[in-house]
């Protein structure tokens, strides 16, 4: 009985701390658009990044010559690469030690050509927006004050707009100069993006646990307008526009769906079960509209 006794009285030693979650293997295939969207259907894929891990978040440069990308190259951290589409050649742009990811080409105004931001994890654990030079050097911090960012886009030279972490996941709407932003839709998923040619940014807002909806918000006046509903299993809810600022593409499973302004519903474009792929998730789309970049489960991961 003593024993029990004293080993009720001793104080319970704190429980580890979960280990962090590794990042999903991914790959990132290129899918021409030879023709517009509808030329989606007959498209073949090449790979863009297939190396074993994570190869995910694509972005083309504003001459659509170059895609960034994160990815784990070490087991260690993430990175930043680039792809150069015209000789196939990969490159490292980033090699820090801290975690690297939404790699964000900087709009005309907003820094040195070909600089980009990213969302970096610092040593405590936080998670702001840092700007890099074309080379990947000469680090900046953006917003000193805003964090947990998870994801971000440019709308305009000093303004955009943040996913930022939460119990729900908040939309933030700040200007670079000030570092200031404010809070304008909540319970909102990961995937931003400035509508082309506009300065607007659309979103997706999970308006129940069923139904959620693409969105778009003014930057200026602050109004937010309904644009589509999501469409049914699309998970994740990762998009990207057309360069007409009309047209929408939307994957959900192995497929990937268009919306065009003024349509009644979405119509399926693309499938990559034709190629055993396991599902399809982010996407980006070309400045001149000629190809689509697409994440892609690796083979044999759910």
């Amino acid at each position: 009985m003593l024993l029990v006794a004293v080993g009720l009285g001793l104080p319970q030693a704190p429980a580890p701390a979960p280990a962090a979650a590794p990042p999903p293997a991914t790959d990132i295939y290129l899918v021409p658009m030879v023709a517009g969207v509808a030329s989606l259907r007959n498209a073949k894929p090449t790979p863009l990044s297939v190396a074993p891990g994570y190869d995910n978040q694509p972005m083309f440069s504003p001459d659509g010559q170059r895609v960034l990308f994160a990815a784990n190259r070490d087991g260690k951290q993430i990175d930043i690469y680039s792809f150069d589409r015209a000789s196939g050649r990969q490159t490292q742009v980033t090699h820090t030690a801290e975690n690297e990811n939404s790699p964000t080409f900087v709009p005309a105004g907003a820094g040195e050509p070909g600089s980009f931001t990213v969302v970096q994890t610092e040593p405590d654990r936080s998670q702001r927006l840092w700007r890099f030079d074309a080379d990947g050097k000469h680090p900046h911090l953006v917003l000193a004050d805003v964090k947990p960012v998870g994801y971000h886009a440019w709308v305009a030279p000093d303004h955009l707009a943040l996913f930022i972490l939460g119990q729900p996941a908040t939309l933030q709407v700040g200007r670079a100069a000030t570092g200031k932003t404010d809070v304008v839709a909540s319970d909102i998923g990961r995937s931003l993006h400035r509508v082309p040619a506009t300065r607007r940014v659309s979103f997706v807002q999970h308006e129940s646990n069923t139904v959620s909806s693409i969105k778009e918000i003014d930057i200026d006046s602050r109004v937010i307008t309904a644009i589509v509903r999501t469409v049914e299993g699309s998970g994740n809810s990762d998009y990207a526009w057309m360069p007409d600022g009309r047209t929408i593409l939307m994957s959900a499973g192995t497929k990937v769906w268009s919306w065009t302004r003024g349509a009644s519903g979405w119509t399926e474009v693309f499938d990559g079960a034709a190629f055993e792929w396991a599902g399809i998730s982010r996407l980006a789309v070309s400045p001149a509209g000629d190809a689509v970049a697409m994440v892609v489960t690796e083979p044999g991961r759910p």
